[in-house]
């Protein structure tokens, strides 16, 4: 089994599909790549057995078929140091020896046989469920929730993307309980209604690898897991095991308080404030009083306050309210619009963050956060 790669082209693959790799690997056959050559197809596989990565080249310089697990580290830090240039692998299968040679040199290493490596999942047929979905559309979905999904190993649900998806639309939602995100896309259709959660560790491989891709992919899954057949990687998941909780009713329908307010200068002026809130809180009021709000923040322990005026459009009666800054500010960061409407009911209940305006039509985002108590 012999074969020749590009050093940049294939360390930009194994890069990629290394982030699954797990530092605390249960099999050690895990902490390899494998690799298996069929014709001039290259196919190297990774995995933490929840999640898998697959990545194909073409080759135009093969002898022979075969497989064999090759260690993940050694390959990494090895072609991290070589300029471009084409690698020749001749691999010997009965000894699992490999000799790797560049342009001035010649490495050697031992692989493993790669019978031993985890046989992939594969989807029940009776479960199956499959659509297909933009690139980009997918990215946009993980983008936008990624970063409220819990860290709550009690409630293993609430700690993935959930992606619900209608002969209308898709949904992405994620919630850690304190702040919710819902993106829906209305250019993005199923034959039928169909939903899974997504773990937050393939969401994060994929958010690094979509950004490589384009166009339209097929995703199917069924009760158990889930495949992403990208053009020139495959990634595969054991999806989170039971029922995503109602959203929609934690979503405040009748919000008569509205501002519009310029997303960056009120992130900014949260920046600032938020040093003087008390670190275990991080309790911010927003007083809101004709059309300005004043942002404030103390903490009595260490006798420091501070409170900031901006301008902005409100409609509604005078009213204070406290957010944790720091999920706030998480916010406001992962809403690109230039200005920012906050839709409020009351000071007990979720205030709504929506972008005042979207560079896409088909596109809505909603994001929520409940308030703190204030303390008068």
């Amino acid at each position: 089994m012999k074969f020749v790669v590009s050093s940049t082209e294939l360390l930009g693959h194994l890069q990629a599909i290394s982030r699954v790799i797990s530092s605390k690997n249960t099999l050690p056959i895990l902490d390899n790549f494998l690799f298996s050559l069929s014709g001039n197809d290259l196919e190297i596989t990774a995995s933490d057995l929840e999640s898998t990565l697959i990545t194909r080249i073409k080759l135009e310089n093969t002898e022979g078929d075969g497989i064999i697990a090759l260690p993940a580290r050694i390959l990494l830090d090895t072609l991290k140091e070589f300029s471009a240039q084409p690698l020749t692998f001749d691999i010997n299968p009965e000894t699992m020896a490999v000799v790797l040679t560049s342009e001035n040199g010649k490495f050697k290493m031992m692989g493993q046989n790669g019978i031993d490596f985890p046989a992939l999942p594969v989807i029940r047929e009776e479960n199956k469920f499959s659509f297909t979905i933009n690139a980009e559309v997918m990215l946009a979905g993980i983008n936008r929730t990624l970063f409220a999904t819990a860290d709550d190993e009690l409630r293993p649900v609430m700690g993935g993307i959930f992606i619900d998806v209608s002969t209308e639309m898709v949904t992405f939602v994620a919630s850690d309980a304190h702040k919710l995100v819902r993106y829906q896309r209305t250019d993005t259709q199923a034959d039928d209604m169909a939903s899974f959660i997504l773990p937050k560790k393939p969401a994060s491989l994929l958010k690094n690898i979509l950004p490589k891709e384009s166009g339209p992919f097929l995703v199917e899954f069924d009760n158990k897991n889930a495949f992403f057949n990208l053009n020139d990687y495959k990634v595969i998941c054991r999806l989170v095991e039971g029922n995503y909780p109602n959203y929609s009713s934690v979503i405040p329908k009748d919000n008569p308080r509205k501002v519009s307010i310029d997303r960056v200068e009120f992130y900014n002026t949260l920046k600032r404030v938020s040093v003087f809130s008390n670190q275990a809180s991080n309790l911010v009021k927003l007083q809101l009083k004709g059309n300005e709000i004043t942002v404030s923040a103390q903490d009595i322990d260490f006798s420091i306050s501070a409170n900031e005026r901006i301008k902005c459009q409100y409609e509604g009666d005078d009213v204070e309210i406290g957010f944790k800054s720091v999920f706030l500010l998480e916010i406001l960061a992962n809403i690109s619009s230039q200005d920012v409407m906050i839709e409020l009911a009351d000071p007990t209940r979720a205030g709504l963050f929506l972008p005042a305006e979207t560079e896409n039509a088909a596109e809505d985002l909603l994001m929520l956060l409940m308030p703190m108590m204030i303390n008068a």
